[in-house]
């Protein structure tokens, strides 16, 4: 299957993807210092473009042929550690997205944001022309801790296939998260040869110091060293000696982001922080791609796994292991949760 990831930045969700077993042909981001790194990564080339030019980015990707088209559209003006006010003008570009979409009509879409997103007239706007244009999608939000990546970051994903059934994902992705989140001592051991590690709060009244035995919190695209004067608050814990703690490296923190040892970041530490911060954990997009491999080979033998409600349902919350599938009425669209 030929892919096309646009608002692609240095690559998570592309290498995800890649390790799937999908090819991606070609991709596109508007941030010259992620295309570089992107470049200096893969096989096929990273482009520098504008997305938000809508009919010149409609020439440039249809002579690729793509099967899917897969992209993150900035999510600064929905996220918690934005400022979220979508006039600001970002969460434009989650519209252009979704007209890239359906000028192309690939066979397959997967679009990923903060799970914030779903409370925005944008997202169920954008679900209502996927619609109309005869995708059949599945929304979920995933704990990124449940899918083999040692960190607690929540992420939307909305997965459409052209002519497909509503909600005929779910459970292919529920039946591969796991029972507990994983930690980071799982993932990486006692490779960073410390307990305890700095991540810089919004606010000092907010926790500070984590544990590697427990997932990481959401990596972002800030990281502070540890103030000299800091003071442990009751969100810490108890017993921490402060002298053994320290932020993660750049480096440990593209781990956790489950980027490989041998990615190549080039580039000053702030932008190098900025596009690890923002990137899709690699991990988290294979898992994506597993699901829909998964499905692709049960529907080419008709042995898909059967969802009982065909009208499309909006997840409100995070995708739990062995969980029960609860409907909350909506006006305009059904809504899934999960406990």
């Amino acid at each position: 299957m030929r892919i096309v990831d646009v608002f692609c930045g240095c690559g998570g969700l592309s290498l995800g993807l890649q390790n799937a077993g999908f090819k991606i042909v070609a991709s596109f981001d508007h941030w010259d210092k992620a295309v570089d790194v992107y470049n200096e990564n893969f096989d096929h080339t990273c482009f520098l473009h504008d997305l938000s030019e809508r009919e010149e980015t409609v020439k440039l990707i249809k002579p690729f042929v793509p099967d899917m088209i897969v992209g993150g559209p900035p999510c600064q003006d929905f996220s918690s550690a934005g400022k979220r006010d979508i006039t600001l003008g970002r969460a434009d570009l989650t519209y252009d997205y979704a007209y890239l979409v359906n000028e192309i009509r690939p066979k397959w879409f997967i679009m990923e944001n903060v799970d914030r997103i779903k409370a925005s007239h944008i997202l169920h706007e954008i679900i209502q022309d996927f619609q109309d244009s005869g995708y059949g999608l599945t929304s979920v939000i995933l704990d990124a801790s449940y899918c083999n990546t040692p960190q607690a970051r929540k992420r939307f994903f909305l997965i459409g296939e052209l002519g497909g059934r509503h909600n005929s994902l779910l459970p292919y992705l529920q039946c591969k998260l796991a029972s507990k989140p994983m930690t980071v001592k799982d993932y990486l051991g006692d490779s960073l040869e410390l307990e305890h590690y700095y991540r810089h709060p919004r606010n000092y009244s907010r926790r500070g110091i984590f544990s590697i035995n427990e997932p990481s919190p959401t990596i972002r695209g800030v990281n502070r060293p540890l103030p000299p004067r800091y003071v442990l608050n009751s969100c810490d814990g108890d017993g921490i000696d402060l002298t053994k703690v320290r932020p993660l490296t750049t480096v440990e923190r593209s781990y956790i982001q489950t980027f490989p040892d041998n990615f190549v970041f080039k580039g000053t530490k702030t932008n190098l922080e900025q596009m690890i911060g923002n990137a899709v954990p690699v991990n988290l997009a294979t898992f994506v791609g597993e699901a829909i491999q998964a499905y692709l080979k049960d529907k080419a033998n008709n042995n898909l796994i059967p969802f009982p409600n065909q009208e499309f349902q909006l997840c409100e919350s995070a995708l739990k292991h062995k969980s029960e599938f609860i409907e909350v009425k909506s006006p305009k669209v059904g809504q899934l949760e999960f406990f």
